[in-house]
């Protein structure tokens, strides 16, 4: 089954996520203390981009989380619906088992209007 791939896709998910955070976590302290707290050097437009720029990242993340569990969980192929058979379908099948006559089938014909 599909479903039993669902934890081992969020746990790589989730490492993929959080890996980066762990790495930023272990740099010395002296790094922040000479930078501001983003890493890319002082300035206005750092604090608008930044949050921008994670919003984007967790938006990507989400849509490919939910592209991905709809792929695990999709139907199979075979469970298309099956086509329904048309009013003139079903005439013509009732005419060929003998159901009714010649003339009930013209007049139903015409009714149906073919």
């Amino acid at each position: 089954m599909r479903t039993q791939h669902i934890p081992m896709a969020v746990a790589l998910i989730g490492t993929a996520v959080l890996t980066p955070v762990r790495v930023m976590s272990q740099q010395s302290d002296s790094y922040w203390y000479e930078h501001d707290m983003t890493g890319w050097g002082q300035g206005w437009f750092h604090m608008i981009l930044g949050p921008i720029f994670m919003i984007l990242v967790l938006a990507f993340v989400i849509v490919i989380m939910v592209f991905f569990v709809r792929w695990i969980v999709r139907p199979s192929q075979n469970t298309h619906s099956q086509h329904r058979p048309s009013a003139l379908d079903i005439l013509k099948e009732r005419y060929a088992r003998g159901e009714i006559d010649k003339d009930e089938y013209e007049e139903r014909l015409r009714v149906i209007g073919n």
